[in-house]
């Protein structure tokens, strides 16, 4: 038996209300990993986004392999929580899952594109956009 997927309007606020919950979560962890470590030691190295990382990869695991076992679950568990509160606390659990999926499915080259292209492309935009905008002051 299939769930009733939900309508637009109410997978909209469910992908909204989980991102609102993981970037708090994010920011919150962010403060304490700060207040614990100093502010010089997060100055030299990103532990706070490392951690996010690793803790919103681990839950996307776990998500998905409950989900998996549960015959599939809910989709509106899957928006709130997968979507919305891990994408809002780490979009990178998203992108192992899905470099994950892609290996599953003995596709390992295509995997390899995905995350070289990926890190590659955003390094270059992100750069394109600081080069734009300090050549506009």
């Amino acid at each position: 038996m299939h769930a009733i997927a939900p309508t637009p309007l109410l997978a909209s606020l469910l992908v909204m209300t989980g991102g609102a919950l993981g970037a708090l979560g994010r920011y919150q962890l962010g403060r304490a990993i700060t207040h614990a470590l100093g502010p010089m030691q997060i100055g030299q190295f990103p532990w706070a986004t490392l951690a996010a990382n690793v803790i919103g990869c681990g839950a996307m695991g776990l998500l998905f392999g409950w989900l998996a076992r549960s015959g599939g679950g809910s989709e509106a568990l899957r928006l709130l929580l997968g979507v919305g509160l891990l994408g809002g606390f780490t979009t990178f659990s998203a992108f192992s899952l899905e470099m994950l999926l892609l290996m599953e499915r003995g596709s390992a080259g295509l995997a390899l594109f995905y995350a070289g292209f990926s890190v590659a492309a955003g390094l270059g935009a992100l750069w394109f956009g600081l080069v734009l905008m300090r050549g506009m002051a």
